[in-house]
């Protein structure tokens, strides 16, 4: 997948940035009117009621850096919609996706001329929800949930400025995780690969054997935690952040301390590559070239391992990622659809957002051979393109396996700034390296971590 996404290190600037503005979403105003953020709009676009009117006029629909891989989908999406509706038109608009994304939609935000239709990620959506300029889709069109898996659906709720949770987008695509594993190289350290781990110490003591049947020849898994927090907090029921996000509390949980105690283990009995701790590359080269034996838990890498090593590939297989205490996968926080509350033409825009993450568009897009995304809609996790595996094939495999999961996978999984996740993951780092203790590393990422919250990093 091309397109570039937002990250959290921005949602801070974000949020503080709109409300400054003072905004707010109101029902009316001393003139009659109504408001959106501080712009002007119809009084339907706001307050209580389903949003009535004509579905005809013009509106923008901005995507982030498809347009190169993806035009003829979107196009041919756009024109059945405009033959479905006669009387609209959709002008599409690809914003580059560069690092003044957020800044720049801000912008148009209080400038009143945000996009009509807009792709957003969670943080964005947050902030931009708070200070009112994303239409409740909720409210205006109480039957917008039916098609979607009621998890992600669930994921589509963000606070107002009462704090108050209002559904303001619509879940679009997703990805998944699973295991994925060179079954030559985990037979050679007596791990069954048919039967994964059910838990994360689990996984540890298998990346134990490869580290002791490899003999520094090859590796179990990369070294650096930056992959695994808090991923793997979350999916042992750790929790990481008290309920109001204000505080940091996984050092309160003794399993915490374990894991570390586990990660440095590892790393001194040679399951990571020594030069992996603090490098950013995942595990895509060693493993096509058989010297990983676990590699990217994302369902794409499976199918760049299929293009770029088909040696490798014969000896790969997929499996479970470990439920551990979660009971069940975890997955992330989808795309998100929203309609800007400002637009012009709301009826047009809500129609058409409905009419891109319907399960027909959701699947066709996740058959274009160009991505490896999933939907999340109930029928398109059922269409035989996930469902039906081809013989042995992993990547096929791979695929029915995760649409299985995300029809009732959690996601809420915790989200850190970049500060604090840096945090905890440097003094994890130090412990790996016998520099210190697990349990003082535990106790210094805490309070490192409490610090930075405090701060609003």
């Amino acid at each position: 997948m091309r397109a570039r996404r937002l990250t959290g290190s921005l949602s801070c600037l974000v949020v503080l940035t709109l409300t400054a503005a003072g905004c707010g979403l109101s029902g009316g105003s001393d003139d009659g009117g109504a408001t959106a953020g501080a712009c002007k709009v119809d009084k339907g676009n706001v307050g209580s009621g389903k949003l009535t009117g004509d579905v005809k006029g013009t509106i923008t629909f901005q995507t982030t850096n498809l347009k190169k891989d993806f035009s003829d989908f979107f196009n041919g999406v756009i024109a059945d919609f405009e033959k479905a509706n006669p009387g609209t038109k959709v002008k599409w608009i690809d914003d580059p996706g560069d690092n003044t994304f957020t800044s720049r939609t801000v912008a148009d935000a209080q400038a009143c001329t945000m996009a009509d239709v807009i792709n957003v990620n969670a943080p964005t959506a947050t902030a931009l929800t708070k200070a009112g300029y994303l239409l409740d889709i909720g409210t205006k069109d109480p039957a917008a949930s039916k098609p979607f898996v009621p998890s992600f659906w669930k994921t589509a709720t963000f606070a107002d400025a009462s704090g108050k949770s209002i559904h303001t987008t619509l879940p679009w695509y997703t990805g998944g995780v699973l295991l994925t594993y060179n079954k030559d190289l985990l037979a050679k350290a007596g791990i069954d690969p048919a039967k994964p781990p059910t838990s994360i110490f689990g996984l540890f003591a298998d990346y134990e054997k490869v580290a002791k049947a490899a003999d520094g020849k090859y590796f179990a898994t990369m070294a650096n935690p930056i992959w695994r927090i808090p991923s793997d907090f979350d999916q042992m029921g750790i929790k990481t952040l008290s309920t109001d996000g204000k505080s940091a509390v996984f050092g309160d949980d003794p399993r915490t301390t374990q894991w570390v105690e586990w990660m440095a283990k590892l790393y001194k009995e040679g399951a990571m590559p020594k030069d992996s701790l603090s490098s950013s590359n995942d595990p895509s080269t060693l493993y096509s070239q058989g010297k990983v034996a676990y590699g990217s838990t994302n369902p794409s890498f499976v199918r760049f391992v299929k293009q770029n090593s088909p040696s490798v590939y014969a000896k790969t297989a997929v499996g479970q990622q470990p439920y551990d205490a979660l009971g069940v996968a975890s997955a992330g926080a989808p795309q998100f659809i929203s309609v800007a509350a400002t637009s012009k033409h709301a009826p047009v825009a809500l129609a058409f957002a409905e009419f891109l993450t319907n399960a027909e568009n959701q699947t066709a897009w996740c058959k274009d051979p160009a991505v490896v995304i999933f939907p999340t809609t109930t029928e398109s996790l059922n269409d035989p393109f996930f469902q039906n595996v081809t013989g042995t094939d992993p990547f096929s495999q791979a695929r029915k396996l995760v649409a299985d999961q995300l029809k009732t996978a959690s996601t809420n999984q915790t989200s850190l700034s970049p500060a604090v996740q840096n945090a905890i993951v440097s003094q994890v780092q130090l412990a790996m390296q016998g520099k210190k203790s697990a349990a003082d590393a535990v106790k210094d990422a805490q309070e490192k971590s409490n610090e930075l919250l405090k701060q609003g990093s």
